[in-house]
């Protein structure tokens, strides 16, 4: 399994990619939506890349701000999702 860190590498490798930035431009607490780098549709986009890359169904029940505001959330949601399904 995928350290916590090597998740958030992942998603802000991800973020800058689609958002056509510099690794360094991003910090792990801003706030992506709010900043404009991803929208509704880079919701879709980063889901479908969660599903890819970490093998995890993201709920309708877990698209709250809390856990894709930020990269640094974002891998926490998915690392604790991971944790998750390693535990049952």
């Amino acid at each position: 399994m995928k350290t916590e860190i090597e998740i958030l590498q992942g998603i802000r490798r991800y973020i800058t990619t689609s958002a056509s930035m510099n690794n360094n431009e991003l910090d792990d607490n801003m706030l992506i939506f709010n900043l404009g780098l991803l929208d509704s549709m880079g919701l879709l986009f980063l889901i479908d890349f969660i599903k890819e890359e970490y093998n995890l169904e993201v709920m309708d029940s877990e698209l709250v701000e809390e856990n894709f505001e930020s990269v640094k959330n974002i891998a926490s949601f998915v690392y604790k999702k991971l944790q998750n399904e390693i535990n049952s």
